[in-house]
């Protein structure tokens, strides 16, 4: 780099502790960390603390590396571990080191260097994978497949690829995860505008990955597979394919892949009139451009994470907003959640080597398990000291925000301990509930009638327009699919209407090579991101296929024991966590009361159990062997 392409104003603005920390890995001279290392081990560390004539030499040598044509040196993982908790600003446990490490992009995983797989009888013995879905967990599985040399093909029902990103097009629509960690581990993206990347910018990156892999040829847009069933004699799946317009045709994979989610099938709340409402009803997850609230009487039904965004930016144009809530909402406040990035700190990611990476690793180490003691409930089967010190902060934030207005105060505090329900991050939704055209409705509603809600002490609003901000039908995972296993066996007879269980979210006995992708008790309810998680169930999908190529068995099952005793572990932890607080109605549970959509575990353990494949945890069957199973 030559040295009028070097911004040193961005070199000067820096986080000099990330600065620091990057010099170090790109130079292996840990001399400037060492001199500031008291300084990175204070507790709420600040930029002041940073020693000044240690920071001006760390811009120094930052600058000169730039200008050479050094190529960084390669340090030892003991380097690494000190530059990790240099980075973290405390101790961090050894356990944490290779998932950092390896998710911000700094270490290369042994997965990320293997080639395709290589067999005995050329490619024609490879199996074929049918990937359901083309959002972010689906191409992230349809990468690694194509790394793997696997021929594989996505079968996506909309127009267009990023699935919860293509359909969520609400107004508002924006991650409640910082967007450096809202991005594939080996697709790092140094150029998000924002800290909290928007609903089109998150779509962009999915479609630059898709180009940037070479998948769009992979991929049958508008269609649906809405029937699977294992066919015992061929060893394959055949699946029911019902293309937007056309004729319904049939596929044969060798594997099966559900990449639909959790969150595809938006709930609609059973309300006496609704239908015969004349003004627009629309649901946040199918909004459409004539849902129009300018200047409108709105009605906003539903309090969650899209509510708690939709709402903020409706209120700024309505009429009227009437805020229907069944139950207060704790909020996370992120001071940088409506910033862009500023000009400096892109210089900064796409031009330092490794500095983005490193931001990425204090993102994962900020917001990974920090919150995860908060969850689990003391010996006593009592909320934790963690969980009840969170509930006085998110407290004393709604009672600053919220101060002029008692009234409102008493409507917006919950009632039950925080994490209990997902937690959104506050998009601007107490400042909203100060303004004179919103009000905060707590009475339940009785029925609608055709130009107006009416509430059970009989008072009648009339509204224009209904905004549907109730979710999504979480606990009946893979219903739209009829998905049948070994012996015709239906999976929805097995899971019944609403109690999923698979061994690590991601498979079930009885159904030979199939995969779930975001499956029974995979989603997060603490920290982390899905990205992240669907980038561990693909790396673990794609090694079980690799595993299948390379063993030419014509099928693999997990073991109904590995099965059991995972579901067992499962169980257990799930009995610590506070979601199953009494009176505490959450979209986590089933109708009978069990938690079946929340991961149990830290990310961490979760990260551990999906790292490796391991075949002892499953049956290989042959031709014969499995013409014989039942």
């Amino acid at each position: 780099m030559k040295r009028d392409e070097i911004n040193l104003e961005a070199l000067t603005t820096a986080d000099p502790y990330l600065l620091t920390t990057t010099l170090a890995h790109l130079t292996g001279d840990l001399t400037l960390v060492d001199q500031a290392w008291d300084a990175s081990q204070k507790v709420d560390r600040s930029v002041e603390d940073f020693p000044q004539g240690t920071r001006a030499e760390a811009i120094s040598r930052m600058s000169a590396f730039l200008r050479s044509a050094n190529k960084p040196v390669a340090v030892t993982q003991d380097v690494l571990a000190k530059l990790v908790q240099f980075c973290a600003g405390e101790a961090v446990p050894t356990e944490y080191l290779p998932m950092l490490l390896e998710e911000s992009g700094i270490v290369t995983r042994e997965l990320d260097k293997a080639g395709p797989v290589a067999v005995e009888h050329g490619d024609a013995s490879l199996p074929e994978v049918a990937i359901i879905g083309a959002g972010l967990s689906g191409i992230a599985t349809a990468i690694y497949l194509k790394k793997a040399g696997i021929p594989f093909t996505l079968y996506e029902k909309n127009a267009s690829v990023g699935g919860t990103w293509y359909d969520n097009r609400y107004p508002g629509a924006q991650v409640d995860t910082a967007s450096h960690f809202y991005a594939y581990s080996f697709a790092i993206n140094p150029a998000w505008p924002r800290y909290f990347a928007k609903q089109g910018e998150v779509l962009a990156y999915i479609h630059r990955c898709v180009e940037q892999f070479g998948l769009k040829e992979h991929i049958r847009f508008g269609c649906t597979i809405d029937r699977a069933a294992w066919d015992d004699n061929a060893l394959r799946w055949r699946c029911r394919v019902t293309p937007a317009e056309g004729t319904p045709f049939e596929i044969t994979p060798s594997v099966l892949v559900s990449a639909v989610g959790q969150l595809n099938v938006p709930a609609i709340p059973s309300i006496p009139g609704l239908d015969r409402f004349e003004g627009k009803v629309v649901h946040t997850a199918r909004w459409t451009p004539d849902a129009d609230y300018r200047g409108k009487r709105v009605a906003l039904i539903g309090t969650g994470a899209s509510g708690v965004q939709v709402g903020p930016t409706m209120a700024c144009e309505a009429k009227r907003l009437f805020v229907f809530q069944r139950s207060a909402q704790w909020l996370s406040h992120r001071p940088n959640y409506h910033l862009p990035v500023p000009e400096d700190q892109l210089w900064l990611f796409g031009n330092v080597p490794f500095f983005a990476n490193w931001h990425r690793l204090q993102i994962i180490w900020q917001f990974g398990d920090r919150l995860y003691p908060a969850l689990l409930k003391d010996e006593n089967g009592e909320v934790s000291a963690a969980n009840v010190k969170l509930r006085q902060q998110w407290t004393e934030y709604i009672e600053r925000k919220l101060a002029s207005r008692p009234d409102l105060l008493a409507k917006a505090m919950p009632d039950y301990p925080p994490l209990a329900k997902r937690v959104p991050v506050d998009f601007g939704w107490f400042d909203m509930l100060l303004r004179d055209n919103v009000e905060l409705v707590r009475t339940a509603i009785d029925r609608v009638e055709s130009g107006a809600i009416v509430t059970r002490d009989g008072e009648r609003r009339e509204v224009d327009l209904i905004v549907l901000a109730t979710g999504f039908q979480a606990t009946r995972m893979l219903h739209t699919i009829d998905i049948c296993g070994r012996g015709g066996r239906n999976l929805r007879d097995l899971w019944g209407e609403d109690d999923p269980r698979a061994y690590l979210g991601i498979t079930v006995p009885g159904f030979p090579n199939f995969f779930i992708m975001y499956g029974p008790n995979t989603n997060l309810g603490h920290g982390g991101s899905l990205i992240f998680q669907g980038e561990c169930q693909a790396r673990y999908i794609a090694q079980a296929v690799r595993h299948l190529a390379q063993s030419q068995a014509a099928a693999i099952e997990v073991d109904q024991r590995v099965f059991e005793a995972y579901n067992r572990e499962v169980d257990e932890q799930l009995s610590r966590m506070v979601w199953g607080a009494p009176g505490v109605s959450n979209w986590f549970k089933n109708s009978k009361g069990r938690i079946v959509t929340n991961s149990p575990w830290r990310v961490v353990d979760y990260w551990q159990r999906t790292r490796t494949f391991s075949p002892a945890d499953y049956r290989e069957l042959s031709d014969c062997a499995m013409r014989q199973a039942g």
